[in-house]
């Protein structure tokens, strides 16, 4: 499953949601998953709900598999 880095972060839109900005700059909507810190630097293991939106349209949504916080 593929793994993407970068930094987690929440948004109060709508009913709130995080997101993942990769290190290139892409983002994706996390959906599942706990444990998440604003700001902090994580790896996410998971895929692409090619079948799914989101109502706060940040990117694509990324079920997460696993998180594990860098920093």
């Amino acid at each position: 499953m593929p793994k993407y880095t970068g930094t987690l972060r929440y948004s109060d839109m709508a009913a709130g949601a995080w997101s993942l900005v990769t290190d290139q700059g892409v983002v994706y909507q996390l959906t599942g998953g706990s444990g998440f810190v604003d700001g902090a630097r994580a790896e996410v293991v998971g895929k692409i709900a090619d079948d799914q939106m989101g109502i706060t349209m940040i990117g694509d949504i990324l079920k997460v598999e696993r998180l594990q916080i860098l920093a």
